[in-house]
């Protein structure tokens, strides 16, 4: 068994087996921790700015590889072709990727210099945003190298990897990663583990928001001189 088919066969299934199983079991046994653990309160300076630019960035980026990856070429042919697909997929997620790395890099940097933040929050708190930090420049890195071959080749092959784990067919899967750019594959890996640390981390809030979550306002706490 080689390091592809272990890392890019069996790994995917075991991040999705963690994360559906411990999602469960942390809602159902430690409901109070199932929220996002805001810090706005220890320091509102910068925080409105930081978290909108990350949370458009994030949810552009995240659906946008969900439909980009397991849209097959037979749906979308209809609409756009394989190329396009890929300069549109380069620049929407240039434009939002790049986004999302402005507020991350304000969040990390608010959570480690402010001292207030830093003592109220954890060391998983900070963990996951540097994860978060590493897969986000990996993807912007890939662009560079997508700009290489625009034909989509290599667009489609990391598609039919996508679709081959969801479709149960691990042996389809690694053949059709086994080839492309060492960027891409550390993007899959930290991607696939992002899956599989899901449900120890902050992000668990995002699968129970409801509808309305986006358009909501701030919560009031206090307002200036109530007291």
């Amino acid at each position: 068994m080689n390091f592809n088919t272990v890392v890019f066969g069996l790994y995917p299934y075991l991040a999705l087996v963690v994360c559906l199983l411990g999602s469960w079991i942390r809602f159902d046994r430690e409901q109070y921790t199932w929220r996002a653990s805001s810090s706005q309160l220890m320091r509102t300076k910068g925080i409105a700015l930081a978290s909108n630019l990350f949370h458009i960035g994030i949810l552009f980026i995240l659906f946008g590889h969900l439909f980009g990856l397991l849209t097959p070429e037979s749906v979308y042919h209809h609409f756009i072709s394989t190329p396009d697909k890929q300069l549109l997929a380069m620049v929407s997620g240039g434009f939002f990727g790049i986004l999302c790395f402005i507020g991350l890099t304000m969040l990390i940097h608010r959570r480690i210099t402010d001292e207030r933040v830093r003592a109220t929050g954890s060391r998983g708190d900070l963990a996951i945003l540097i994860l978060l930090y590493i897969q986000l420049i990996l993807g912007l890195l890939t662009i560079a190298v997508s700009a290489g071959h625009m034909d989509g080749s290599v667009m489609v092959l990391l598609a039919t990897w996508a679709q081959s784990i969801v479709t149960l067919q691990p042996a389809d899967a690694v053949r059709a990663i086994a080839g492309v750019h060492i960027l891409y594959k550390l993007h899959v890996f930290f991607g696939v583990t992002i899956i599989l640390v899901f449900p120890f981390t902050r992000l668990v809030h995002m699968i129970s928001a409801p509808v309305w979550y986006l358009g909501r306002r701030y919560q009031v706490v206090r307002q200036k001189g109530a007291w």
